[in-house]
C-alpha cells in the first residue's frame, strides 16, 4: 500500500466533497467507510477499491458492473448507489444503511445462548429478502452471493441487500480472464449447481434464502464440515436435516417450505422468489408432500456413507494389485 493511499484514508481526510469518518470494513480488494457528504450533510458509505484491485482487470470489471447494477435499482429492500458527479479517482457512493447485517444479530443470539431466532422474526426477514429478490429478478439481475453478510437490518426490521459484486445480469456475458474462479458464493449458501461450476440463476438465489432461513429458524446452517471444500460437496450427496428435528417448534408448513426451497435440483425449487414469499405468508395453505425423500435424511447419509466406502475399496485396488505383483516378483 503506497504512501498517497494511506494518507488519503486517514479519518478526517476528505475525498472530493466527502469527508471520512471511520473504517466499516476492510477485504483484500476494498475498504468501506461511512463518510459525510458535505454538500447536503448527508451521511453515506464510500466502497474505495485497493490499488491491487485496480490493478487486476478481473477485479475492475466486478468493481464497475456493481456499480452499473446497483445504478438502476430503485426499491426500498436494496442498496442505494450514487452517481451523477465527477470523482478525482474511482470509488462507489452508497447509501448509508443505520443497522446491523443479519450475521451480527445472529451472533449476538449465539453470544446469549440462543443461536436461533425467533420464527416469526425469522420470517419476516426472509419475506423482506424475497420481496428485495423479486425486483431484483424482474429486473433480470442475480446476485448470487447471498448470505447473511450481505443483508443489513435497521432498527424497524426492514432490510437491505447489499454487496452486489457477484452479482450478474442474466443475459450477460461470463467474466472468463485467466485465474478466476468458476465458483462464485459462500460455502454454507451456495447452491448445488453453482458447485459445480454452473453459472446460476434466481433460483440459486433462492437456495442461499432457504439456507439463511433454515439458519435463522434452527442455529445451524444445513450443512457443516471441517472445510469449506467438504461442506459444499455434501450438498451435491445429501439433504439438510429435517428442521423439526433441530427445532420442534417449526410446523410442518414452514419445514416443506424450506425443503422447496434447498431441493438439490433448481427445477424443483420455487421458480421466483414471489412463490415463495406467498407460502411463506400463506402457510396455511401449503401442502405437505408425502415423497419418501422428504423425512429420511438417515438413510441419505447412510447412502453417501456406502458411496464413501466404494470410492475408497476402488482407490485401495491399485494398492493391493502392486502387493500382489511384489510378492510374486519376490518369490
Amino acid at each position: 500500500m503506497n504512501e498517497e493511499f494511506t494518507t488519503i484514508f486517514e479519518a478526517g481526510a476528505t475525498l472530493d466533497h466527502y469527508r471520512l469518518e471511520a473504517t466499516v470494513a476492510q477485504s483484500g480488494m476494498s475498504t468501506l467507510y461511512r463518510a459525510t457528504n458535505l454538500r447536503d450533510g448527508k451521511q453515506v458509505l464510500l466502497k474505495i477499491p485497493h490499488a491491487e484491485m485496480e490493478a487486476d482487470p478481473f477485479l475492475l470489471e466486478r468493481f464497475r458492473r456493481e456499480e452499473e447494477i446497483g445504478l438502476h435499482f430503485n426499491h426500498p429492500g436494496i442498496v442505494k448507489i450514487f452517481d451523477g458527479e465527477h470523482r478525482s479517482r474511482l470509488y462507489m457512493v452508497m447509501e448509508w444503511v443505520d443497522g446491523k447485517s443479519l450475521r451480527a444479530i445472529l451472533n449476538e443470539q449465539t453470544a446469549q445462548g440462543e443461536r436461533k431466532l425467533p420464527i416469526e422474526r425469522a420470517v419476516k426477514i426472509t419475506l423482506g429478502i424475497c420481496n428485495a429478490l423479486d425486483y431484483l429478478h424482474k429486473h433480470g439481475v442475480v446476485h448470487r452471493n447471498l448470505k447473511p453478510e450481505n443483508v443489513m437490518i435497521d432498527g424497524e426490521g426492514h432490510i437491505k441487500l447489499i454487496d452486489f459484486g457477484s452479482a450478474m445480469k442474466e443475459d450477460a456475458r461470463r467474466l472468463t480472464f485467466a485465474g478466476s474462479s468458476p465458483v462464485v458464493g459462500s460455502p454454507d449458501y451456495i447452491s448445488p449447481e453453482q458447485v459445480k461450476g454452473q453459472r446460476g440463476d434466481q433460483r440459486s438465489d433462492i437456495y442461499a434464502v432457504g439456507a439463511m432461513l433454515y439458519e435463522m429458524l434452527t442455529g445451524h446452517a444445513p450443512f457443516t464440515g471441517s472445510n469449506p471444500l467438504t461442506i459444499m460437496n455434501e450438498r451435491l450427496l445429501s439433504d439438510a436435516k429435517p428442521a423439526r428435528k433441530l427445532n420442534p417448534e417449526i410446523s410442518p408448513q414452514l419445514q416443506e417450505i424450506l425443503f422447496r426451497s434447498l431441493e438439490r435440483d433448481p427445477h424443483k425449487r420455487y421458480a421466483t422468489a414471489g412463490e415463495m414469499s406467498w407460502e411463506l405468508e400463506h402457510q396455511e395453505r401449503v401442502s405437505i408432500a408425502d415423497d419418501a425423500h422428504r423425512p429420511v435424511f438417515e438413510k441419505r447419509v447412510q447412502l453417501g456413507g456406502r458411496k464413501i466406502l466404494l470410492y475408497a475399496g476402488l482407490a485401495l485396488v491399485p494398492l493391493l494389485l502392486f502387493g500382489l505383483m511384489l510378492i510374486l516378483a519376490l518369490r
